[in-house]
């Protein structure tokens, strides 16, 4: 289709001729092609590159066919795209400006103002204050209804355990609301903020054409960051991609060890009071002769003591370990699953329950571990899950993600 269109350089003439395209239309007039416009066939999840070039200076968005075109000068691919296919309305993927090819003038027209939005939402601080309030129902292009904020995000390809740490995040309202102003990191606004900050807005849409997003650009930026660590088409564990991407958010929004540093480290940060004690075991020296005696007891006891270390971490999510799954199976042949109770699982930072740990060194020793600092918003992560989960909280299914007026009665429950 493009078979006969001339070699261009890919950077500078298309800066060239932009500048040329901006003399000569001075003047912004409507356009007789508006109602060429499809709507249906905008989607700006994607990655901003030209379809032609690859490049990502100076991109178009074809408001036809949804197709990226670099620069709009007379020797644009843009420019010969509104020649060759009759497309004629462009919006600047950055400067969000409408143009119509091949006359190269500004279309200004409030029939536009929906895609203007959708490019690039902006959110007024009354409409984010009632975002925990009202539950409001929007309608996409097909009128099916959605909940903003409650969308889904499209698996590209073995992303899903991204998609799970996406959606528990772009609900907590103090990460929120702080990524959907594009003003708050406007100092720090690199790849993966500024991504991450575009599909919260993305999300909490209420004016959105389709009732899915895509985290296609996320994705790219994460590859990037992680130095393909977490790269699209490659299954990792959720957890471990869930620690990197917090310390990651923090690290580039100029945060420090320091507390509250950073928007990160005030929703999730809290410190958590570690006491390690060696392993005292029951056998004497000598093998399984006997018993130890009661003086050697009391020695190990008075060294354990001495040995006994406690220190205060600091974490930005706790991890609970779910039982195995049963041995035998129930009479329609399936493993029984279990109800746990999320107190149960808590239990392990109650201060009273000692786990045995093992060092680099397989020395064992024991441990116990209790809350020092309450989080303002609490991640847990259940680890043990396999390809089916083998354990399950009881219904109604309490949230993973607790801020404090949930962790006092956990802390009343515990007896902390």
């Amino acid at each position: 289709m493009y078979s006969n269109w001339p070699t261009l350089t890919p950077l500078f003439p298309l800066v060239e001729n932009d500048a040329d395209a901006d003399h000569e239309s001075s003047l912004s007039r409507n356009c007789p092609y508006l109602d060429t416009v499809k709507r249906s066939m905008l989607d700006f999840d994607f990655e901003k590159l030209c379809s032609v070039s690859l490049s990502n200076h100076n991109v178009y968005a074809c408001l036809v066919c949804g197709k990226y075109f670099q620069g709009r000068g007379k020797s644009s691919y843009a420019y010969l795209h509104s020649i060759h296919e009759r497309h004629h309305v462009f919006i600047n993927l950055k400067t969000l400006k409408v143009y119509c090819l091949p006359d190269g003038y500004e279309v200004i027209d409030s029939s536009l103002n929906d895609i203007t939005f959708v490019l690039k939402p902006q959110f007024q601080k009354d409409e984010v204050s009632r975002f925990d309030v009202e539950a409001k129902t929007s309608h996409d292009l097909l009128r099916k209804p959605y909940q903003p904020g409650f969308i889904g995000l499209n698996n590209i390809k073995a992303n899903d355990y991204v998609n799970v740490v996406l959606q528990a995040l772009v609900h907590i309202p103090l990460i929120r609301d702080f990524f959907i102003n594009e003003k708050n990191y406007k100092d720090h606004k690199t790849p993966l903020v500024e991504t991450f900050g575009e599909l919260v807005r993305k999300m909490w849409n209420s004016r959105a054409f389709k009732a899915q997003v895509s985290p296609h650009e996320l994705i790219q930026a994460v590859s990037t960051a992680s130095q393909g660590t977490f790269k699209p088409g490659y299954q990792s564990d959720a957890a471990d991609f869930l620690s990197w991407f917090l310390n990651a958010l923090h690290r580039e929004l100029g945060g420090t060890k320091k507390p509250n540093s950073s928007v990160i480290y005030r929703a999730f940060q809290g410190r958590v009071e570690v006491t390690t004690r060696p392993l005292i075991s029951d056998s004497s020296e000598e093998g399984e002769k006997g018993l130890k005696s009661e003086e050697e007891r009391e020695a190990e006891e008075r060294d354990q003591q001495e040995r006994t270390v406690t220190e205060e971490v600091s974490s930005l999510f706790l991890t609970l370990e779910l039982p195995p799954p049963p041995l035998f199976k129930n009479e329609l042949d399936r493993n029984i699953i279990p109800q746990i109770p999320l107190q149960d699982l808590l239990n392990k930072f109650s201060g009273m329950r000692w786990v045995v740990r093992m060092s680099f060194f397989f020395l064992l020793s024991n441990q116990n571990q209790k809350f020092f600092s309450f989080f303002s918003f609490l991640l847990l992560v259940l680890v043990g899950c396999q390809e089916e989960c083998p354990a399950a909280l009881p219904s109604p299914v309490p949230s993973t993600i607790l801020d404090h007026s949930h962790q006092e009665i956990l802390q009343e429950q515990l007896g902390l």
